[in-house]
C-alpha cells in the first residue's frame, strides 16, 4: 500500500469525515467514507466553488478560466453541460477508436523494436492521451508541446503557487483564443469547432465559457487517462499472476479497467465544495461556509463498501466506483478515458506479453500533488515472451 493510500485508510478507519488543513494552510473537511462521499456529491447543500487560488488571479484571466460547468451548480451548470454534451457526443468519442489504436501502435512499435527498458509514463502513458485529446479538439500537432507544462501547473496550483499558475494560464488562454479564431476561420470536424457552433435555441457559449471549457477538457482529458493507464499497469504488474491471466483472457480488459479505476484512481479528491448550511454526516456537523473535499481514493477502498477493498482483483465484477465522481459533476470525458484505457491495456498485453516492472512495486515513485493521483515515473522491462 502506498503512503497516500495508507494515510487515507487510517482516516477512514477512524470515521467517514475529518477536519483537516490543506497544504496551502486553509482549513477544510475531508469526507472519506464511500456511502458518505456518494451522498455528499449529490447533496445540493455542497455547492461548487472556484478552483483554489482563482480569487487571486487577474479578473479577466479568472473569467477566462473559471467559466466552466466545473465551478457551477443548478441552472448554470445544466445550461453549460447541455451545450457541451451537444458537441461532445458519443459519436465523437466512438469515431476516435481506430485513430486511438493507430496512435497506440505508433507509440509501441519503436519500443518493441528497441527491446530495452523504458519509462512507461514518458514514452507511452503520457503521449497517448495528449495526442488523443489534442486531436479531438483539433489542436495542430506543432502546438501540442506546451499543454503538458500548462496542465501540470494547473492541477498542482496549490504546490506551484499563484505566480506560476497565473503565468501558465495566461499562455494557455492566449493560445486557446488563437485556436478559437482559427476554427472560426477554418472550421473542422473536431470538438473545438463543435463547441463554437453548439446551440440550444438562441443560446451559445460565450468567449470566456469557450476558453474555460476547452482548457478544462484539455487538462482533464489527458491528466486522468495518463494516470489511469499507469495505475492499471502498475497494479497488474504488482499482483502475482494478474498480467498473465489478463493476457490469457483479454475479454476481461473492460472490467479490469474499472477495477484499476476503483483500486488506484487518477484523482485523489473531487473538486472543492462549500456547504451552504450546517450539514451532519455520520454524527459530525460540518458548519455552514466550510470547505469540503470528497476523497475519491478513500471511498473507493472503503471496506464497508467493497469486499477485500485493499486488494486488486482482476476477477472483481465492475461496481459503482467514484473515480470519475458522481452526480451532476460526473466527468464528461469518462467514456473517452475508458476507451483509451481499454485500447492501451489490450495493446500492451499483446505487444509486451512478458512486461514487468524494472524496480520493486513499492519503489515506483508517486508524484506529489493534492488533486491528482499520479506516478512520477514507471520504469518497465519488456521481458521475454512467456512460454
Amino acid at each position: 500500500m502506498s503512503d497516500r493510500h495508507r494515510a487515507y485508510a487510517e482516516l477512514t478507519r477512524s470515521g467517514p469525515v475529518h477536519e483537516v488543513t490543506l497544504p496551502h494552510g486553509s482549513p477544510a473537511w475531508l469526507v472519506t467514507g464511500y456511502h458518505e462521499a456518494r451522498a455528499a456529491l449529490v447533496d445540493p447543500r455542497f455547492a461548487a466553488v472556484e478552483t483554489p487560488l482563482a480569487h487571486l488571479l487577474d479578473p479577466a484571466l479568472r473569467a477566462a478560466t473559471e467559466s466552466s460547468m466545473l465551478s457551477m451548480d443548478g441552472p448554470g451548470h445544466a445550461r453549460l453541460r447541455k451545450l457541451v454534451m451537444a458537441a461532445f457526443t458519443r459519436r465523437q468519442v466512438e469515431r476516435l477508436a481506430p485513430r486511438i489504436q493507430q496512435i497506440t501502435d505508433e507509440l509501441l512499435a519503436p519500443l518493441a523494436e528497441r527491446g530495452s527498458p523504458f519509462d512507461l509514463l514518458e514514452e507511452f502513458a503520457y503521449p497517448l492521451p495528449v495526442a488523443v485529446i489534442c486531436e479531438l479538439l483539433g489542436v495542430p500537432e506543432d502546438r501540442r508541446g506546451d499543454f503538458g507544462k500548462w496542465s501540470q501547473i494547473t492541477v498542482n496550483s496549490l504546490v506551484m503557487g499563484v505566480e506560476a499558475l497565473s503565468a501558465a494560464l495566461t499562455e494557455f488562454v492566449s493560445y486557446l483564443r488563437e485556436l478559437i479564431a482559427l476554427k472560426r476561420a477554418e472550421p473542422g470536424d473536431d470538438l473545438a469547432t463543435a463547441l463554437i457552433a453548439a446551440r440550444d435555441g438562441g443560446d451559445r457559449l460565450s468567449e470566456d465559457e469557450l476558453t474555460s471549457m476547452m482548457q478544462l477538457l484539455l487538462v482533464a482529458g489527458h491528466e486522468t487517462t495518463v494516470n489511469l493507464v499507469a495505475s492499471a499497469v502498475h497494479a497488474l504488474l504488482s499482483t502475482p499472476g494478474a498480467w498473465d491471466l489478463l493476457r490469457a483472457e483479454p475479454e476481461r480488459v473492460p472490467a479490469v479497467v474499472e477495477e484499476a479505476l476503483r483500486f488506484n484512481g487518477p484523482v485523489q479528491t473531487a473538486t472543492e465544495r462549500v456547504v451552504t448550511e450546517d450539514v451532519e454526516i455520520a454524527g459530525t456537523t460540518i458548519p455552514a461556509g466550510a470547505h469540503v473535499r470528497v476523497a475519491l481514493l478513500a471511498g473507493n477502498r472503503d471496506p464497508k463498501a467493497w469486499p477485500a477493498a485493499e486488494e486488486f482483483d482482476v476477477t472483481r465484477p465492475p461496481g459503482p466506483h467514484l473515480a470519475f465522481g458522481h452526480g451532476i459533476h460526473l466527468c464528461v470525458g469518462a467514456p473517452l478515458a475508458r476507451l483509451e484505457g481499454r485500447i492501451a491495456l489490450t495493446s500492451l498485453l499483446s505487444t509486451f506479453p512478458g512486461l514487468r516492472l524494472a524496480v520493486p512495486p513499492q519503489d515506483v515513485p508517486a508524484a506529489p500533488g493534492v488533486l491528482m493521483n499520479a506516478f512520477a515515473t514507471m520504469p518497465v522491462v519488456p521481458g521475454p515472451a512467456p512460454r
